[in-house]
């Protein structure tokens, strides 16, 4: 759900400015906002440049940390976040970090320019230009050539004196020795003024340069690695108070700061006090309309697991409704369809549990939701009877003989003349699609009153009850004559509520024009949102389809060799093919969902976020690491 905010407008005179600024963040519950649109300091964008040094430095360290290996084990240096050298101690790091990945950039480059004049001199062998001098102060020139060998031709011999050196992959590389430069059909060839064994050396002493800085940057990243986190906390801190510093606004001849500010409704007290305290000027409102309100969202433990999905597309706006626990259940019944498989399942769910054994405090929520999604496609694929391709119910295994008539496939039942699962998917897209539109009805009433949400729950009550009363009984369920007049009744009231109360105010003819427009486009929109939920069930079936494609190709391939070396190709190509279906079907299992989510529901559910988020103004402590 979406947190009640309070507007707190303050009025600070010059003398108070700075007190109350650090007393605000001390209680770390406002939301700033900025009056000033594009104001800046100095002193911000060096922060934020500051802060952009950091980044490239963790980068950098990360990098070292995964790609390099050492044997030497740094200690961590202490770190005083109270020590006013902290700063300066943290750009001397930073400095020193820039200078080894320069050293670096430019160690690489050299090395890249002896392995090129080494690979020239390579089919030479220990060649020296000098030898030659002699032959140039008498007017001879020393050229060096290469061709296929087939090219080469004899009469080069006669004429240039033609002298093969090497022979190379079929190449032929020679020396011609003339007065001028041979005009011939070969690859010229300026070899480097170094002997090979001197280019060699020179690549050994680069590479040791090169492990020296990379022991360097390790070292560094052990030992300075956690000061220069707190360095950037206290650097966060000077961005988010010049932040604030721009936030104000000088009024009454630069003698008042004017500053707006946002509190949740339930942290409020404790600043409305300190105001009261000190005799701060402020006012309290509720947010207007035309006000941008920071938002923030608070949900169960299970829905929470779902925000990052929900801000992916954008936060809700102040007056929106926290979509979050009711897209929650589809999403993960939407990836178990998608996904389709128990066996595939079963490797998200294994995986998702070892990650959350084994992972960090912020990476446990997502192996959490992992572990929901596995478990989905688990049910998903017993229910449709697909295990790593194999379908059940066509299995002669005694254990599943009770159980084989009991699985969702067109092979066991259909329904209405149409495969089980696909009737099931758009059963379920409707059930969604009726949802948004009692959320959009829900949205209307507490943005407008209760009037405003008639049209669109009529339009909810109307469907629901046009599938009782007209589908059941097509499905050989019979109703008494007066149930029947009842959901008639029904919706005819519902008709009534579409065609004369969909705008409220306007009048009988703006009202029945704009019933025809919305009928129009709910009978052509509802198709069509209904028919997109229709991928649930293709996409099951596809990736079920290519499962059991490499399956057969497993047997089939090997079916000719003895079992006791016929195992090895079948289980790379079992691998190999399960390994690529299981990667195409992990992708479609979430963007597919996303799309009915962001698409279909999100359209029905009039949500339109544009929200901003609520970042309290606050100091933010350094926490050292527990793996550091």
């Amino acid at each position: 759900m979406i947190t009640q905010m309070r507007k707190l407008t303050f009025l600070v005179t010059n003398k108070e400015y700075e007190n109350f600024i650090e007393d605000i963040r001390k209680l770390g519950v406002v939301h700033v906002d900025l009056l000033q649109a594009g104001a800046t300091s100095a002193e911000f964008e060096n922060a934020k440049a500051l802060d952009a040094r950091f980044d490239n430095a963790f980068k950098t360290l990360d990098f070292a940390a995964e790609s390099y290996k050492t044997d030497k084990d740094y200690k961590m240096i202490d770190v005083d976040t109270k020590s006013q050298n902290l700063n300066s101690m943290a750009l001397g790091i930073l400095d020193k970090i820039d200078s080894l990945t320069a050293d670096e950039t430019k160690i690489k480059h050299a090395i890249d320019a002896v392995q090129k004049d080494i690979a020239k001199l390579e089919p030479w062998g220990e060649f020296d230009k000098e030898r030659f001098n002699d032959l140039k102060d008498n007017g001879y020139q020393v050229n060096c050539w290469a061709c296929p060998s087939k090219f080469f031709k004899a009469e080069w011999r006669d004429d240039f004196y033609a002298t093969p050196v090497n022979e190379v992959d079929k190449k032929i590389f020679f020396l011609t020795f003339s007065q001028q430069k041979p005009d011939i059909t070969a690859e010229y060839i300026d070899l480097p003024d170094k002997k090979l064994s001197v280019l060699i050396n020179e690549k050994k002493s680069l590479d040791k340069q090169l492990e020296d800085v990379h022991e360097d940057l390790l070292k560094v990243n052990g030992e300075c690695r956690e000061s220069l986190k707190a360095a950037k906390v206290l650097n966060e801190n000077e961005i988010s108070l010049s932040k604030v510093h721009l936030s104000a606004e000088s009024v009454a001849d630069d003698y008042l700061k004017l500053m707006v500010g946002w509190v949740p409704l339930e942290k409020e007290e404790p600043v409305l006090k300190y105001l009261e305290e000190n005799k701060i000027f402020f006012e309290e409102e509720q947010p207007k309309e035309e006000d941008n309100v920071p938002v923030e969202i608070k949900n169960d433990k299970y829905s929470s697991l779902f925000e990052p999905i929900l801000k992916m597309y954008s936060l809700p706006s102040y007056r929106d409704l926290d979509v979050t626990p009711f897209f929650a259940p589809f999403f993960m019944l939407f990836f178990g369809l998608c996904l389709g498989d128990a066996g595939y399942g079963l490797i998200v769910l294994a995986a998702s549990i070892f990650l959350f054994c084994k992972s960090s405090e912020k990476v446990k929520p997502y192996a959490k939701l992992g572990i929901y999604l596995g478990a989905t496609t688990v049910v998903c694929g017993l229910l449709t009877g697909t295990f790593f391709g194999i379908d059940l119910s066509q299995q002669s295994w005694a254990f599943l003989a009770p159980v084989k008539k009991l699985f969702i496939t067109d092979k066991n039942f259909t329904l209405f003349g149409y495969s089980p699962m696909m009737v099931i998917s758009v059963i379920i897209g409707l059930i969604q699609v009726l949802l948004g539109m009692v959320l959009a009805g829900m949205k209307a009433a507490k943005l407008h009153g209760w009037k405003y949400a008639i049209g669109k729950i009529s339009w909810v009550v109307a469907i629901i009850t046009a599938i009782v009363a007209f589908g059941l009984p097509a499905c050989g369920v019979n109703f008494p004559q007066v149930v029947t007049y009842v959901l008639y009744g029904i919706i005819a009231l519902a008709l009534i509520g579409i065609f004369f109360v969909n705008s409220p105010g306007k009048n009988i003819f703006m009202n029945f024009g704009t019933g025809l427009w919305d009928t129009y486009g709910m009978a052509t929109g509802l198709l069509g949102d209904l028919l997109s939920y229709i991928r649930l069930f293709a996409l099951g079936l596809t990736g079920g389809v290519l499962g059991s494609v490499f399956n057969q190709l497993a047997f089939d391939m090997t079916s000719s060799m003895s079992w006791a070396i016929r195992w090895l190709p079948m289980l790379i190509i079992l691998l190999f093919g399960h390994g690529i279906n299981f990667a195409l079907c992990m992708i479609s299992s979430f963007v597919h969902p996303m799309r009915l989510t962001f698409v279909e529901f999100f359209k029905n559910a009039d949500f339109e976020g544009g929200g901003k988020a609520y970042e309290p103004f606050k100091i933010k402590k350094y926490q050292q690491q527990a793996e550091s």
